[in-house]
């Protein structure tokens, strides 16, 4: 019975730990105002710097990662399967997306991914990152970096990996990411997306 249930305490433990807001902490710890309240209204790295505050964002960023990063650390040292670890890391992303602490209205993901994908191979996490890093730091748009990212991650663990599990849920995380843009899909199609470190457009 223990071993039947360790892998559920383990996704729960690994929700919860996803649900952990770092954007309110790093806010209210810098003395900011709620991040749901301005900007995009994205309890997120990205809006947190709308704030003008790069500390809280660099927090909220940092934080945001390790939960990820984490979650899979901790799966691999209770010695879980491969096929629990990459439940964990499903589990962990979507409490950040749909956090109990908020209900469940959460951030978009990106940061906690970029954790998970470290974690999970180090590699694959450094492509994801490094293809994220690039498109925006030449269209300086954040959101078409993560769906860039999002879009290429199923495709760099393919290659790396084949058909595993962890493929299936980095695709997963993938078209969570780009579902989570999808406001974001419409401004940058209408040219009206915020460029990063610039204050939301009217």
């Amino acid at each position: 019975m223990q071993n039947a249930l360790a892998p559920v305490l383990a996704l729960l433990a690994a929700y919860l730990l996803g649900s952990v807001p770092f954007a309110m902490i790093s806010s209210k710890l810098f003395g900011l105002a709620d991040p749901r309240t301005y900007g995009s209204g994205n309890p997120g790295a990205t809006n947190v710097l709308r704030s003008g505050n790069k500390k809280a964002a660099l927090f909220t960023l940092i934080g945001d990662a390790l939960k990820g990063a984490v979650a899979i650390i901790v799966a691999r040292q209770f010695g879980f399967s491969d096929t629990v670890i990459a439940l964990v890391a499903l589990a962990v992303f979507l409490g950040h997306l749909y956090p109990i602490f908020l209900k469940f209205k959460g951030g978009k993901g990106v940061a906690t991914a970029a954790g998970v994908l470290l974690a999970l191979d180090p590699v694959l996490g450094l492509a994801v990152a490094a293809t994220w890093v690039l498109v925006a730091y030449v269209s300086r748009y954040s959101s078409l970096a993560a769906l860039i990212a999002a879009a290429a991650a199923p495709f760099y663990a393919a290659l790396m990996h084949g058909a595993t599990n962890q493929t299936i849920v980095v695709g997963i995380l993938g078209m969570a990411l780009i579902g989570k843009h999808w406001q974001n899909i419409q401004r940058l199609m209408a040219g009206q997306e915020t460029k990063i470190g610039g204050k939301k457009k009217a």
